[in-house]
């Protein structure tokens, strides 16, 4: 099955093909675009306009974003375990296991959502202080970079991707060449989800050209 990366909410790419085999018999189980230069570009600049629109959501709505992911997740458990089991060459009882604990992630950063936020200070350790306080808010960073590995295709990649979302960032996703698929199935979770465009950019390829323009 061919797949394409998924920018501005836009699935795209016409660069050449990364094939993906299944570890178990070699054979080729799916394939997708290689992100050129343009491509890194255009996912940070996707990242960058969303950043304001992620900022500005209001927590209730990532919440109900991230609770909703979760629950896509679950509904496509068996698909989403199967992927990892043919893609990383993991059992499938423990794939299945990968994907409870990717529901949990989601839903653990979903409830972390709805407490983003400051404190107050009181200012009473001096006596000009008496009766004043002070107080801060949290902001979103902004646009992240999150490279993930191969052996937790979907979990690992869940611990960059749902609390940043929660906390109202915008992400430029690699997951590793060998296991990129089950990080297509999450993008379109989180699109069906809800997710701004430009939220959540996705591309594949070699951490030796992607990783260093990104990086860069």
């Amino acid at each position: 099955m061919e797949h394409k990366l998924f920018i501005d909410g836009q699935w795209v790419g016409q660069g050449p093909l990364l094939e993906v085999v299944n570890k178990y018999t070699g054979e080729l189980f799916a394939a997708l675009p290689q992100a050129r230069r343009e491509d890194v570009e255009a996912a940070i600049d996707a990242a960058a306009r969303a950043a304001p629109v992620m900022a500005d959501l209001p927590s209730y709505r990532r919440y109900e974003i991230l609770s909703r992911a979760a629950e896509l997740i679950g509904q496509r458990r068996e698909e989403f375990a199967r992927t990892i089991a043919i893609e990383a060459g993991k059992a499938l009882k423990f794939a299945r296991i990968e994907v409870d604990r990717g529901i949990g992630t989601f839903t653990i950063a979903a409830e972390e959502a709805k407490r983003m936020h400051g404190e107050t200070v009181p200012l009473d350790a001096i006596p000009s202080g008496v009766g004043y306080f002070g107080f801060y808010v949290r902001r979103p960073v902004g646009v992240i970079v999150a490279i993930s590995p191969f052996n937790f295709p979907l979990n690992l990649v869940a611990h960059k991707v749902a609390p940043a979302l929660a906390a109202g960032n915008t992400i430029v996703l690699k997951p590793a060449s060998w296991t990129p698929i089950t990080a297509v199935l999450l993008c379109q979770v989180l699109q069906e989800a809800g997710l701004p465009p430009g939220a959540l950019n996705l591309i594949v390829g070699p951490g030796g050209t992607l990783g260093e323009w990104l990086v860069t």
